[in-house]
């Protein structure tokens, strides 16, 4: 079972908006700040990672400490997006 995830915001200069680069199937985030991205990605990630990494079997067998995820939130250089 995989348990570390990134997650990385990248900056789209024709939308204007950060968009989201990750290995967490389901995981799409566009957010015109760093703090907006910051939040969606706090609320959903580690639910997306539960019910798409996770399967029935290994919820039901495995160990609280080897569910839980880690997940690498690697934040944009600021002046990139200026």
């Amino acid at each position: 079972m995989q348990r570390s995830f990134f997650v990385k915001a990248v900056w789209d200069d024709e939308a204007q908006v950060y968009v989201s680069e990750s290995d967490i199937i389901g995981l799409h985030i566009e957010a015109a700040t760093v703090e907006e991205f910051e939040a969606v990605m706090c609320d959903v990630a580690t639910d997306l990672v539960i019910a798409n990494h996770i399967s029935s079997d290994q919820l039901n067998s495995l160990p609280l400490r080897d569910l839980i995820p880690t997940i690498v939130w690697e934040r944009p250089n600021p002046e990139l997006a200026a």
